[in-house]
């Protein structure tokens, strides 16, 4: 997005006539900054499937298909406290019956969604894999993030707040104005993205192989709003 710089010529009472000054000019800057950064954390989403006849065998089919999964992380040198889980169903299937959906008898799903957690991303694939070899169904996928990522994220505000106001001053100067004060800053949302692809493999009881982590972008664009004279 290309910055943005509107002057506003007050017609009635501005802002800065509000409390008690002359009337003044307004303009409005956007900045934007981007910093770019390694991952250091990464969390790696594995699905476990069981069916079977009766509820409570394909339950306990998954659940003993996640403690495989936990005996594993022993294994692998990941800390217990590394998984989560996210999802969890229990359900009978359903089939197509003259147009209408009807339970198949005899036929249940269950279904556990983890994350887990791996603080070296360079052994992401690796924990990935092991986990598909402990019995995951598949692998929904790897994200890479910033473990203190509101600290980037704070100072890639700021440095957005300095290019708006560097393009408010500069737009100033050459209406040969000065920057009185700043009226108002207002933020958009802060994004991250992956400035270089990530390889991702689904898999249904394959080897993941490696895992690119990339690099993250942390975005900041903010507004800023101020009285020149």
């Amino acid at each position: 997005m290309l910055p943005v710089i509107v002057i506003m010529l007050a017609l009635a009472l501005p802002l800065s006539a509000q409390d008690g000054s002359s009337d003044a000019s307004l303009i409005v800057a956007t900045g934007e900054a981007v910093l770019q950064r390694p991952p250091d954390v990464a969390f790696v989403t594995l699905e476990f499937e069981s069916m079977a006849d009766n509820p409570r065998v394909a339950q306990r089919d998954n659940t003993e298909a996640l403690a495989a999964v936990r005996r594993r992380l022993t294994v692998t040198r990941v800390p217990q406290d590394a998984l989560k889980i996210v999802g969890l169903v229990l359900q009978q299937e359903f089939e197509n019956v003259g147009g209408r959906q009807v339970p198949r008898r005899g036929r249940y799903v269950a279904r556990t969604i983890i994350e887990i957690r791996v603080d070296d991303v360079a052994r992401a694939g690796e924990v990935a894999d092991a986990m598909v070899q402990a019995g995951a169904s598949s692998l929904k996928g790897v994200r890479f993030d910033l473990k203190d990522r509101a600290t980037v994220e704070r100072e890639a505000i700021r440095l957005s707040v300095e290019d708006a106001y560097g393009r408010a001053a500069a737009a100033a100067a050459g209406a040969n104005k000065t920057i009185e004060k700043i009226v108002r800053i207002e933020e958009s949302p802060s994004e991250a993205v992956i400035a270089r692809p990530t390889v991702l493999v689904r898999v249904e009881g394959a080897s993941v192989g490696n895992v690119e982590p990339g690099v993250l972008e942390i975005r900041a664009h903010v507004t800023l709003t101020a009285s020149v004279r």
